[in-house]
């Protein structure tokens, strides 16, 4: 089990990390058609970057089911909204892949927005991501 603090980090650096993490990518074990993958937490996600325009120009779009019932939100209005955590839900799950297996493996991530979560139980290691690469992380 790990913890990462999205503070600062790149969403979609961070997205594709996790999601190969998840799907146990990192190990040598690693089997595609099996849930070899770790549980993995992830706190201060209202604080995850975007680059360029993405605040404002990338938008998740919804249909209510009524004529001309198109919705939409931009990424920007979701962070600052009520559930900012769903930013980066929606950004992993789609990067693994869809079916039952995707959906087990999407069930052992854990997001919170805040810096606290109720995992310490379990003693997660702390995964530095913005130590990884420079580009990972944002300043600023």
């Amino acid at each position: 089990m790990f913890v990462v603090d999205a503070d600062g980090l790149v969403l979609g650096r961070l997205a594709s990390i996790v999601a190969n993490i998840l799907r146990g990518k990192h190990k040598p074990t690693y089997t595609p058609h099996v849930d070899c993958g770790d549980n993995i937490i992830i706190v201060n996600c209202e604080k995850v970057r975007l680059t360029g325009n993405k605040r404002k120009d990338d938008i998740f779009y919804w249909h209510t089911g009524y004529p001309g019932g198109i919705k939409g939100r931009s990424k920007g209005q979701i962070l600052e909204g009520r559930y900012p955590e769903r930013v980066l839900i929606k950004a992993v799950e789609r990067m693994v892949p869809r079916g039952p297996l995707g959906r087990k493996q999407l069930s052992n991530l854990k997001v919170y927005a805040g810096a606290e979560h109720p995992h310490q139980a379990q003693q997660p290691e702390v995964l530095d991501i913005g130590a990884r690469n420079p580009k990972n992380k944002r300043i600023g």
